[in-house]
Order: C-alpha cells, then structure tokens, then sequence
C-alpha cells in the first residue's frame, strides 16, 4: 500500500475517533452552526418541558373533572356545592359552574337560589337565563385559552425545526465547498468536518421537530376532548337553571 493511502487511512481512522465526535462537532463548528444548534437544543429542551408539563395537567384535569361531576350529579345541593367550592375554583368544571351560580345568586331575588324560587320576576327569567349562558360561555373561553397556552410553540417547532436544521447543512457544505477549495485538497480530512456538521444539525433539527409534532397533534386531541366535557357540561347545567326557572314563574 502507498504511503499517501497509508496516511489517508490512519488520518481518517484517527478523525472518526476524535474529530468526530459530538463534543468536537460542537467546539469546531462554525459560529452559525453553533448558533443553529444552540437555537435547536434550547427549542427541544423547551418543547419537552411543555409536553410534560401539559401531559400532567390534563390528566389531573381529568380527574378533577371525574370528581367534580360525581358530586353534581349526586343529588345534593348545588348551593351546598357551591359554597364548598367557593369563589376561587381549582379547575375549569368548577370555574364554569361558579360562573353560573354567581349569576344566579346575583340575579335571583333574595339570593333563594335553586332552593326558593324566583316567582313574580316574569320577563326577567328569559334575561337570567342568557346572562347565566353568557357567564358560563366567558369561563370556557378563558379557561380553554389557558389550556392552549404554549400550544403554538409546540407547532411552530414542528413546523420550522427541520428548515432550520437544513439551514445549518447548507451552511455545514458551503464550509467544506470552502475548506477544499482553499486547501486544493477533497479528502476525507477536509471535507468531513463540514458534512459531519451539517448532518448534525440536521438530526437536531429532527429531533426536536418529531416530538413537538407527535405531542402537539397528541395534546390537541386531549384538549379537544376536554372543551367537548365542558362544553357539555354548561349545557346540562344551563338545561337544568333553565328549568328551575320555568318552574319558579308557574
């Protein structure tokens, strides 16, 4: 064997020990591609936290939810139930139903509630009954817009991750294009570095961009669900005042 293809071997041997490692891809990168996997790494560490995060909380919601209905439907007073909750609810099922009693301890006369009546308010029961809906609508809206918080993040990830991971193997060629043309040289030791940077930054690029996207289409599903529990919720609830009322103007 020739000594030139003796050394080519034995550098190119030495290079995927050392100079080819993760750490020494990140020492030796460009500053631009430091930048592209900086920007990666932090976006993937963030989307992590956000899944874990919102993949704790709906199932703690869940639960709640589970509890919260066992008691409204177990025939007890929902003005019992209301004071236990109190003003600051834990979770959004409790939020819109204190929405709805506010309303109607507000607007009843006496504050007699679903126990007493409401007899002689005529036209106002109608006015009542939408306000109830109104407040109901409000806590859903708000309580739903806390849920979706950072939901964009998780898209916006999925979506541009991979582009900016490409970003950074455009970069990785153009330096090895570089590399060669001021060394006169195409061998493996100088146009390795370059390739192996580009090639990491485009594996960063999908490692962020997998999980973002798997969890963000996982995660919507669960919340798409949840709006639905309380969507239906507030029409139970509002089906039951609305027939109290009716009742009370007899």
């Amino acid at each position: 064997m020739e000594p030139s293809v003796v050394e080519s071997v034995a550098l190119s041997g030495s290079m995927a020990g050392d100079g080819l490692s993760i750490w020494s891809l990140l020492v030796d990168a460009d500053i631009i591609v430091k930048g592209v996997i900086l920007i990666l790494v932090v976006a993937s560490f963030w989307c992590w936290t956000i899944i874990f995060d919102k993949t704790i909380r709906f199932r703690r919601l869940r639960g709640m939810a589970d509890r919260f209905e066992e008691a409204f439907w177990s025939g007890g007073s929902l003005e019992d139930l209301y004071d236990r909750v109190g003003a600051r609810p834990d979770h959004p099922m409790a939020s819109i139903f204190v929405a709805a009693m506010a309303e109607w301890r507000r607007s009843t006369v006496g504050n007699r509630g679903l126990a007493g009546g409401t007899g002689g308010q005529g036209g106002l029961t109608v006015g009542l009954h939408q306000r109830i809906g109104q407040a109901m609508q409000v806590a859903l809206n708000r309580e739903v817009e806390k849920l979706e918080r950072y939901m964009d993040f998780l898209a916006t990830v999925g979506s541009t991750a991979p582009f900016i991971g490409l970003f950074g193997t455009v970069w990785g060629i153009m330096n090895s294009f570089q590399s060669i043309a001021a060394s006169k040289n195409a061998s493996l030791a100088v146009v390795a570095p370059g390739i192996a940077e580009a090639l990491f930054a485009t594996a960063l690029g999908l490692v962020a961009a997998i999980p973002a996207v798997i969890a963000y289409n996982k995660l919507s599903g669960d919340l798409n669900r949840y709006e639905g529990r309380l969507d239906a919720f507030s029409v139970e609830f509002s089906a039951i005042l609305s027939r109290q009322l009716e009742e009370d103007e007899v």
